[in-house]
């Protein structure tokens, strides 16, 4: 009698679970996209020092990387810091050791680009420019971002219609949203719009930026039930 009861307890909660299952479920997935300026700049400045003494290498690399963070401490729109820094041996034809090569970095970033490209020109008098990447502000993406989300929110709801009424269903319901945005993807622009950048005479101008934009991507994908 024991296994009877069990039995048709196990077969009552299969037939319930089918019964509730999906039933005219449709799944895809909708995206808008929106160029935006970049509006933040960030760069990263070098120096390299070679010599057979190390400890001529540190004095000579703290001092121009002292001297680079005072200039940039002048600007209060630029936020600048120590970077990457290491000192390593240099091998000679005989694999001892003729001298040391010592590298340090700092990093600059900001919103105000004159302020920059000022700096730039006046720390290239003893340093390099690494490199430079344009971006979009954390504040400014996540304002775009937001009005991306409604329209593809509105977007998915009237794909979701068009499904609707293409299935004959009278209305539907969401089972299941998901958003993801893609970030700021930087669109390529032609290097020579940087070449000022890179000059090292010995008067050098300040470069001038073409800062270019960024695509924001916003998906929004999920199922709906028709109903």
């Amino acid at each position: 009698m024991m296994r009877i009861v069990l039995l048709c307890g196990l077969l009552f909660s299969i037939t319930a679970h089918a019964e509730s299952g999906p039933y005219n479920r449709v799944g895809f997935q909708v995206e808008v996209a929106r160029e935006v300026a970049n509006d933040q700049l960030a760069a990263t400045m070098s120096v390299e020092i070679q010599d057979k003494q190390p400890s001529r290498v540190a004095q000579q690399i703290n001092s121009v990387i002292n001297d680079a963070l005072k200039k940039a401490s002048a600007f209060r729109s630029i936020k600048s810091g120590s970077g990457n820094q290491n000192t390593r041996p240099v091998y000679g034809k005989s694999n001892q050791i003729d001298a040391w090569r010592g590298h340090a970095e700092i990093t600059l970033e900001s919103r105000d680009f004159k302020a920059v490209s000022e700096l730039i020109a006046q720390l290239q008098q003893n340093m390099q420019l690494v490199n430079m990447n344009f971006s979009v502000a954390p504040d400014t993406r996540a304002l775009i971002e937001n009005e991306l989300i409604s329209e593809a929110i509105r977007n998915f709801d009237a794909r979701a219609n068009v499904i609707r009424t293409a299935m004959g269903a009278a209305s539907y319901k969401n089972v299941n949203l998901s958003i993801n945005n893609g970030g700021g993807m930087p669109i390529p622009q032609p290097k020579s719009l940087m070449r000022g950048a890179m000059a090292m005479d010995t008067a050098i101008p300040a470069p001038e930026f073409a800062a270019g934009d960024s695509r924001i991507v916003v998906q929004v994908s999920g199922i709906i039930e028709l109903q």
